[in-house]
């Protein structure tokens, strides 16, 4: 009798959300196609062609619960991009595929399952080295390393793309909503800002060449496009009161107050590895403008990571920096992931994790950090394992953020390009070594992943059904 009437309240309840029009499933989000309610987005490359699809993240199968659907492709997307990273975005029901065949920029519309391109292929057959879009995908800028240009796409203008020249640019970061823009040169310690100008200073940038303008702000750009009547410009970003040492990418602080360059340090050739803080407020922005308005960004501290820094995650006060520590008897690199209290600045004692270049993270549950990398075969933990120790050396490593202590690191699968924490079923699914594998959160042992497993390489994970975009490894 008591599952009668919890049917028939089920079935009330369903009737009732069916009467105005539309079935939703939490925080107003509609009931997706397939009816799959935990929904795990695959970027593929199969065969030469990519292909994107969705498997149940509950039950761990590409199928339906009963087997009448046997798989759920996202339809529209061009089967001759290859995907190569997601950006994902669960909060705006949408995920930015970016093809390294192309250079295209596709969207995902999680609500209706079908992509769309957001930007098609330059016409220069040029593919960007780094691309990243606003959360309202109003701004995209990708470095084009090829080219020494900063792509800048700006929805609101015509046209919609500038060309800004920055010599050895090869990688960019935006903070969610679009107001700041950064570029990183290869090999170099100077960071550069991208900006929208307001109409005035468009007018005064127009009005005289750099060597009559009386050293206005326009006079320090590196390039200001278009010539005729400037709209956006590059600037290198002020480091007097801190270096930067071969920085590579940027994290923005929850409050949206600093940015945290990431400085790779000797990893990357420099000197000291560590993260620069670029503090976002008062006179750095650009006033009365939309769009990125870094217009005299300066660096107020530099505060060193001994154990390496490649990538970062934040949560809330607390800042996980991954990254590689020379070990100087053989000269190889070994994984280090470090905590930083950025209230005090104070840095803990490297924690030993996998080793290779970091660049996946995400904070899944039962307070755990996963953590992948690349090319972990190279480093001091293989080294080890080929002299006979039983330690592990593959690209994935599991932290208990309770106790800031590795619980798991993986058996060498393959390079880790994709992370994602399917929160609340206590697990993460991943690709490493271009297959998909599960993960359990409670105590980092694998789960059975042959019903999701495909015939190609498995570059990109998200989880689309994720409460907010902290679930997201590509930033």
């Amino acid at each position: 009798m008591r599952l009668c009437s919890v049917l028939a309240a089920l079935l009330l309840v369903s009737l009732g959300l069916s009467a105005c029009g539309k079935n939703y499933y939490f925080a107003g989000r509609a009931l997706p196609p397939s009816g799959i309610l935990n929904r795990v987005l695959l970027a593929c490359q199969i065969s030469g062609r990519g292909q994107l699809f969705l498997v149940d993240g509950l039950y761990d199968v590409r199928h339906n619960y009963n087997n009448t659907v046997a798989s759920f492709p996202i339809s529209g997307y061009t089967a001759t991009s290859l995907p190569i990273t997601v950006q994902n975005l669960p909060a705006e029901q949408v995920g930015v595929v970016f093809s390294i065949s192309d250079g295209s920029l596709s969207t995902v519309n999680y609500a209706t399952e079908t992509a769309t391109t957001l930007l098609a292929p330059p016409a220069t057959n040029v593919v960007a080295s780094s691309v990243f879009t606003s959360s309202n995908r109003q701004y995209i800028v990708a470095a084009q390393q090829q080219l020494h240009e900063i792509e800048m796409y700006d929805a609101s203008t015509a046209p919609t793309t500038f060309l800004l020249n920055l010599p050895g640019v090869y990688r960019v970061s935006v903070n969610p909503a679009g107001t700041i823009a950064l570029a990183f040169v290869q090999n170099s310690d100077t960071v550069y800002s991208v900006v929208h100008l307001t109409s005035a200073q468009q007018q005064a940038a127009a009005a005289l060449p750099p060597s009559q303008n009386g050293g206005r702000f326009y006079d320090g750009a590196e390039d200001c496009e278009p010539q005729n009547l400037p709209q956006y410009c590059v600037f290198a970003v002020d480091t007097s009161a801190a270096p930067v040492d071969r920085p590579i990418r940027t994290v923005f602080s929850p409050d949206g107050s600093s940015a945290y360059v990431i400085d790779c340090g000797p990893e990357c050739g420099g000197q000291t590895a560590g993260l620069t803080q670029i503090p976002l407020t008062g006179t750095a922005l650009n006033p009365g403008t939309t769009g990125p308005a870094g217009i005299a960004l300066k660096t107020s501290t530099f505060i060193p990571v001994p154990g390496g820094a490649t990538d970062a995650l934040f949560n809330g006060n607390t800042l996980y920096v991954a990254g590689q520590q020379l070990v100087p008897a053989d000269q190889l690199f070994t994984g280090m992931l470090s905590v930083v209290n950025i209230t005090n600045n104070s840095v803990s004692a490297p924690i030993p994790i996998s080793d290779g270049t970091h660049s996946r993270m995400v904070l899944a549950d039962d307070d755990t950090l996963w953590i992948g990398s690349s090319s972990c075969q190279g480093g001091e933990r293989y080294r080890m394992a080929q002299n006979g120790s039983t330690n592990s050396y593959g690209c994935m490593t599991m932290v208990n953020t309770d106790t800031n202590t590795v619980t798991t690191i993986e058996s060498y699968k393959g390079d880790g390009t994709g992370i994602a924490a399917v929160t609340g079923l206590h697990k993460v699914y991943t690709a490493e070594g271009g297959q998909v594998y599960i993960y359990g959160t409670t105590a980092g042992a694998a789960l059975d992943n042959t019903n999701v497993t495909v015939a190609g390489t498995v570059v990109d994970v998200a989880y689309m059904d994720a409460p907010d975009d902290s679930d997201n490894t590509w930033y």
